[in-house]
């Protein structure tokens, strides 16, 4: 299983990489700063497009290379890399501390017991079956190693035990615990041990697993069916810095547009205008914000991309108008299937230029989708994304503001698409089983370069398959859920390690997606939601109506609360994004992430940070009224609704009727607020609203960074933007103190008021 490479013989630099010869392949080991450090072997092709790591500054580390007897040595400032025979590598600290190291000895899997498995495929069950990997790489691993991020996963927070495929996946069945992949392959490991943390990222694009223990609990693995060895050792040994260095690699997160943030309201499908102007006249009416509706696929002419359903909606740009003039934006589903069909002007562009996927001898391929016959656009070549992109504007002149891509795994109804089915990546042959997992990566990325091309702001998409990278372009939600409570508790793990992945813009289909939803599952769900980066209901064709006010007066008035709620947190949620920007750091996030030196909130499923200074520790049982919250240790607690404060490092139990979800607010915190309005931009920021989370314990002085800019175009990257510091000092009397300490947008608060809690 273990590539050969044999004796080691010698070394070479040339600039940050350092060229290791073995008797039978070399190894390339290159120095991207002091704590991350590149391992490559050309098993396939010795040129690498990452489709990951785009815009990496190739900034030269400061390095020594020294050989000993058994290894050869790397020195950064921060780590020794140790490399032996048969490309063995240890690295440590530079003070000599073993932090990761290559597993010695066999690979020794659990016992399988053997039996007729035709058995088990003849009643519909699925098992574990052999795979040979071309690529392996095993490394040690501790009795106390716990293991975070791998992108939207299925099961517990610590992914100690699973083993996953990352292998983009359309399964419509219910996502289970047992699943080992679904929509989006993010092959980025955080390990946590001893209280320090590293990261794994392994850029293959094939088919990869990773395997934390499951096999055996001495070592973890990660591995591919072809492809080369390509991964990225990142030191920490915060999880935050680990984080930090990993979005410095692959992207950040860019500042979404504000309206973005807002409420928004779907389902498959709103059949007409009609009905869709009844959904807008509903939250204006019973006053429950909102800013988008999303149109599913049942808005186009027979499935067909870039087409309008005439009968259905008459003149979008009218339907459009009228649903701007009630403050209302509009995304709309673009699927990959190109309806294949002579006169279909994006099919017969399409055909004319070659940029469908075809065979292996060259015919174009086909397959079923929604529309039918269907053919499938090749995003790996950059002028078919530049068509793509472009014709993004035929939705634009309609009048919509974003675009959600789905069914871009690439899903498919008569089979998988063959691995032999090519692409073309800008002059090189690429076969599907290389392309995959990649294909709603660069789906995202011209449908988010065309938007951007056309209205010169900051585009929204939405992406349901992705691959490492994709934050760059898209937001993302966890696919298809179901309306049951095991979804609900599962979605907070899921996001939260989504967030430690990079992918920080983040949500799910708040009261789910399948089955039908109650009354108390949407009002528990709603609670998650007003919390969570992205906040979308959506639920499908034949399932209840699952529009806040589609239950009951109670259903409705907690609809109505939470949603609320989000609205006066947006100026806060939008410091968060700022951040995020900035330096990684993810909207919603586990506990650890900011109190890593607290064991006990290394494991903690169901309860979340808001940005830095709210916990949100929601119910996620049916019945429950009452709930166990952890508050971590280090900082004083103050609960949201009662305003009592609590210490650190215990755990409460909390009364938690339903229209309550326990909140905590971390007692010294600022809390910029927005006045209620029905959707955002109704009404003009004026004024700067403060909350002050005093701590009775603690230190009585305070300090919050708020940021301000247009909320929609790119000039802020050009200095067009405010930033205020927020001094509040807690002695004898309350005093306040706002300094402008970046001045580039013309729109100031004209004056401020705050509350002291």
């Amino acid at each position: 299983m273990r590539e050969e490479f044999g004796k080691l013989l010698n070394y070479t630099v040339d600039e940050n990489i350092v060229s290791i010869a073995y008797e039978k392949n070399d190894a390339y080991v290159k120095v991207i700063t002091k704590n991350i450090v590149n391992f490559f072997v050309p098993k396939v092709s010795k040129e690498r497009k990452s489709k990951a790591i785009e815009y990496l500054d190739n900034n030269i580390c400061n390095f020594t290379v020294e050989k000993k007897d058994s290894s050869i040595n790397i020195i950064t400032e921060a780590l020794i890399i140790k490399i032996y025979d048969e490309f063995l590598i240890d690295i440590y600290t530079i003070d000599n501390e073993l932090i990761c190291s290559d597993h010695r000895g066999d690979r020794k899997p659990f016992l399988r017991r053997s039996g007729d498995y035709t058995l088990l495929e003849d009643e519909g069950h699925e098992y574990a079956k052999e795979i040979e990997y071309k690529v392996f790489v095993k490394k040690s691993m501790n009795k106390d190693t716990l293991f975070y991020g791998l992108g939207e996963r299925t099961g517990s927070l610590n992914k100690r035990g699973y083993h996953y495929k990352n292998w983009n996946t359309d399964n419509s069945a219910p996502h289970a615990e047992t699943f080992e992949a679904l929509y989006k392959s993010i092959p980025f490991l955080i390990a946590l041990e001893k209280g320090n943390a590293y990261g794994i990222f392994f850029d293959n694009h094939f088919e990869t697993h990773f395997d934390m223990g499951k096999e055996n609990s001495n070592y973890y693995y990660f591995s591919a069916v072809d492809g080369n060895i390509d991964y990225y050792f990142i030191n920490g040994p915060q999880i935050k810095e680990v984080v930090e260095m990993y979005t410095y690699l692959t992207g950040r997160t860019p500042l979404p547009a504000i309206w973005t943030l807002g409420y928004a309201q779907s389902r498959w499908t709103y059949a007409n205008e009609e009905r869709v102007m009844e959904i807008a006249d509903s939250f204006r009416e019973k006053g429950i914000p909102c800013d988008t509706i999303y149109l599913d696929i049942g808005y186009m002419d027979r499935y067909k991309v870039f087409t309008w359903n005439e009968k259905r909606f008459s003149n979008p740009q009218e339907i459009m108008e009228k649903l701007k003039e009630k403050g209302f934006k509009v995304v709309t589903i673009v699927d990959p299937g190109v309806k294949k069909e002579k006169g279909y002007t994006i099919y017969d562009e399409g055909l004319k230029n070659g940029y469908f996927a075809t065979d292996k001898d060259g015919v174009v391929y086909v397959n079923k989708v929604w529309p039918g016959d269907a053919v499938y656009p090749d995003f790996m070549n950059s002028a078919v994304r530049n068509w793509w992109g472009n014709n993004q504007k035929i939705m634009l002149d309609s009048g919509i503001s974003g675009i959600w891509n789905d069914m871009n795994e690439p899903a498919s109804f008569n089979g998988p698409l063959p691995d032999d089915v090519m692409f073309n990546d800008d002059g090189t042959p690429m076969m599907h089983k290389e392309a995959h997992n990649i294909y709603g990566h660069m789906m995202a990325k011209a449908t988010y370069e065309g938007l951007k091309k056309a209205t010169g702001k900051r585009p929204f998409v939405v992406t349901r398959a992705c691959y490492s990278g994709t934050q760059k372009y898209s937001t993302v939600w966890t696919g298809d859920n179901q309306s049951t409570w095991e979804h609900l508790r599962m979605s907070l793990p899921m996001l939260m390690n989504l967030g430690l992945s990079g992918l920080a813009y983040c949500g799910t289909d708040v009261g789910g997606f399948g089955f039908d939803c109650t009354g108390e599952l949407l009002s528990r769900w709603v609670q998650v939601g007003a919390f969570t980066p992205f906040f979308r209901n959506h639920t499908s064709l034949v399932t209840r109506d699952q529009e806040p006010w589609a239950f009951d007066e109670e259903t409705e008035e907690i609809n109505r609360k939470y949603i609320k709620l989000r609205y006066k947190f947006i100026p806060y949620l939008y410091d968060a994004y700022r951040k995020c920007e900035l330096d990684g750091t993810p909207i919603l996030k586990p506990l650890l992430y900011n109190y890593q030196d607290d064991k006990n909130t290394y494991e903690i499923n169901d309860e979340f940070l808001f940005g830095d200074n709210i916990l949100v520790a929601p119910v996620v049982e049916a019945g429950a009224r009452k709930r166990l919250v952890y508050l971590p240790e280090g900082d004083s607690w103050i609960d949201y609704w009662t305003k009592e404060e609590f210490t650190g490092g215990q755990y409460i139990i909390k009364d938690a009727p339903l229209d309550t979800c326990p909140i905590y607010i971390k007692a010294g915190s600022i809390i910029p607020i927005m006045e209620e309005m029905n959707y955002i931009g109704e009404k003009e920021n004026k004024v700067l609203h403060l909350e002050i989370y005093s701590s009775k314990n603690g230190e009585g002085h305070m300090k919050y960074t708020h940021y301000c800019d247009d909320g929609e175009s790119f000039n802020y990257r050009d200095g067009e933007y405010n930033e205020y510091r927020i001094e509040a000092s807690m002695e004898e009397e309350v005093k306040v103190k706002i300094n402008l300490i970046h001045d580039g947008y013309n729109k100031k608060y004209e004056s401020y008021d705050y509350k002291v809690f």
